[in-house]
């Protein structure tokens, strides 16, 4: 887990204050690299590892799932110059709202019965220019969203909501 401050300081206070839970609005997976993303309604989680169907399954678990922020597609897509994207072409596996899911890193979080822990923000990679085009890379950058591990297992659903636990 990352370095989080003292539990006794101000900001430590700061960065465990959430205005309010969040919600996944969809589920995607990655069966294998280069393959198309298929969109899910839910899908289990594999406590270690990944998402069941995910290429990342069994993997290293720092990167079982991969969280980008709702409110921030139509900022790529206007930085990248395309009209609108759709989340399978961002290739991440949740897209959750109504919460900052770059706040999330170094944390604990439930997304409806499974809890998760952010490890690092979810970069863009060099596909993000042959998708969005000439510049998506940076584009995206500073808005790639978040790897998490999964610590409890469960499934998760469109509609879950998504909660800060803590440290």
């Amino acid at each position: 887990m990352s370095r989080l401050p003292p539990p006794e300081s101000d900001l430590y206070r700061l960065m465990s204050r959430f205005p309010a839970s969040g919600r996944v609005e969809w589920i995607g997976v990655r069966p294998s690299r280069g393959a198309p993303v298929v969109e899910l309604d839910d899908t289990l989680a594999q406590a270690g590892g990944g998402l069941e169907g995910d290429r990342y399954t069994g993997g290293s678990g720092k990167r079982g799932v991969t969280l980008i922020q709702a409110e921030h597609l139509p900022a790529i897509a206007a930085l990248a110059r395309v009209p609108a994207l759709t989340p399978a072409v961002l290739r991440r596996n949740l897209v959750v709202s109504g919460i900052p899911v770059i706040a999330l890193k170094g944390w604990r979080f439930r997304v409806g019965e499974v809890v998760l822990e952010g490890t690092a923000p979810c970069d863009p990679c060099s596909q993000m220019e042959a998708t969005l085009g000439p510049g998506g890379y940076n584009a995206m950058r500073g808005m790639g969203g978040l790897c998490a591990r999964i610590i409890e297992g469960g499934v998760l659903r469109v509609g879950d909501p998504v909660e800060w636990i803590g440290a």
